[in-house]
């Protein structure tokens, strides 16, 4: 069959990109060698939050006294909380497979490969293949854990992400190796329900891509837990000959052995490049991403990438991002869309993570503001002083802004604290519109509400704070 449009892979990156050029007016294709939605809808984004969500519910069980709620011995069932996770990442596929329908999009089972230039090929689970012709070609297949030789993955005792999701029993000890979102998140949920829980930290502090208050903040919630945090340490070995795992931890003080019953590997992600055919188009790569200029095009006219295969953020906004950009780029080029679409400020990127508590931050961390040059008004608003955080009885965490002193400039947020993923996209559109911490000043936020701590925190940037 022929095609304007063959995207391989359908994840937030891929299925977006399909929609976009079908409502575009191409005709569009995807291939999908697992399920619809990709890694983020059925092992990755969705999933984990709804493992989060149970989590949280079984705290609230737990000190519903605190409310004035009587709950007696409250139990976390494991089983239930894995078999909800899988239905809520179950309902989102169906969610996909009907916006496919309703785009007219025809989704193609198997493994994409590309042949030549405008021809795809696709290998069935029977093991067939068949020839696809294609105008034009996006690439969005997306990344998979990463494996360190020192920790090679067995699936029962050394696991990544999604064998974290679907464990048959819940572990009594678990080693968490990498503090990023994905490390964290796991973390919480298995110490909320009761695992002991270990991280090992090749960096000085825990989520190092965040600003250093927010790491400093989430080690202490995390210690007051009971969570021990091993940082500027590694695991050199691991010893799975018993009935859990031993892992040999190198620190600053020497070796220390660490047993539990399962370690999960969560050292971040690869991508998912070989095999694909990239070799027989001549398509660039480096250290391990392919390259594209700012409307996704890669060196090859007519193949596009985007999503986890590319050099910039993975996360699963950035890949749907980049998917409608470059959808409407190769329409601009059809002269089937009127302008050509503004490239992606990756400067601007929120970031979020879904732990207890939350974390959410974009632009400069006060440290990244320094070394570029810029003088500084920075402002903090804790949560212990908001009246919305008080009200519903957890007041840990703080918001920081971060100004330019020079011309009001909004450099950065980075937020910790119950519910304030939904919070940061305030910074990231004042950011975009230029805004500055007068306009912030003057635009009214509501009252009470959690996100009064952003206004806040600029007015103590500014000196001007009153409710601290």
């Amino acid at each position: 069959m022929n095609y304007d449009v063959i995207v391989i892979g359908s994840g937030p990156g891929g299925y977006v990109a399909a929609i976009r050029a079908s409502q575009l007016g191409f005709k569009t294709a995807v291939i999908e060698k697992e399920s619809l939605g990709g890694v983020c809808l059925n092992w990755g984004c969705i999933p984990t939050k709804a493992l989060l969500k149970s989590a949280q519910v079984f705290e609230y069980a737990k000190h519903a006294a605190d409310y004035g709620v009587m709950v007696e011995n409250p139990k976390a069932d494991f089983g239930g909380m894995i078999k909800r996770s899988r239905g809520v990442a179950g309902n989102m596929s169906k969610g996909v497979q009907f916006l496919m329908k309703k785009n007219k999009i025809d989704v193609i089972m198997g493994f994409g490969k590309i042949k030549a230039k405008g021809q795809v090929e696709v290998t069935g689970a029977d093991g067939a293949a068949t020839l696809y012709d294609t105008k034009h070609i996006i690439i969005a297949t997306g990344g998979r854990a990463r494996e360190l030789p020192s920790l090679p993955m067995d699936g029962q005792k050394v696991i990544g992400y999604r064998e974290a999701m679907t464990l048959p029993t819940m572990p009594k000890k678990m080693i968490v190796v990498g503090s990023g979102a994905i490390g964290v998140e796991f973390a919480d949920f298995y110490n909320s329900i009761g695992t002991e829980v270990t991280i090992v930290e090749f960096q000085s502090r825990i989520v190092p891509v965040e600003d250093e208050d927010i790491s400093r903040e989430l080690s202490k919630q995390f210690r007051k837990r009971g969570m021990k945090i091993m940082t500027e340490s590694s695991v050199e070995s691991v010893d799975t000959s018993g009935a859990g795992v031993k892992a040999t931890v190198k620190t600053k003080k020497g070796e220390e052995i660490l047993e539990a019953d399962v370690l999960l590997s969560a050292v971040g992600v690869v991508a998912n490049i070989e095999n694909i055919g990239l070799e027989n188009v001549g398509i660039k790569t480096e250290k391990g991403r392919l390259i594209t200029d700012e409307y996704c095009n890669t060196n090859v006219p007519g193949i596009y990438a985007i999503g986890d295969i590319l050099p910039t953020q993975a996360l699963a906004h950035v890949a749907s991002k980049e998917a409608i950009l470059c959808a409407e780029n190769i329409a601009y080029m059809e002269k089937k869309f009127d302008h050509k679409p503004t490239p992606l400020d990756y400067g601007n990127i929120p970031g979020c993570t879904y732990c207890h508590p939350e974390i959410a931050s974009v632009g400069y961390t006060e440290k990244q503001a320094k070394e570029a040059g810029y003088e500084l008004k920075v402002g903090k608003f804790p949560f212990i002083a908001s009246g919305k955080a008080a009200a519903s009885g957890d007041t840990s965490g703080f918001v920081k802004v971060i100004y330019d002193a020079k011309y009001g400039e909004w450099l950065g947020s980075h937020m910790i604290g119950n519910g304030v993923t939904d919070m940061i996209a305030e910074t990231v559109l004042g950011r975009t519109l230029e805004t500055t911490y007068q306009e912030v000043l003057n635009t009214v936020h509501p009252h009470p509400t959690m996100s009064e701590a952003v206004k806040e925190a600029t007015a103590a940037a500014y000196g001007e704070a009153v409710d601290i």
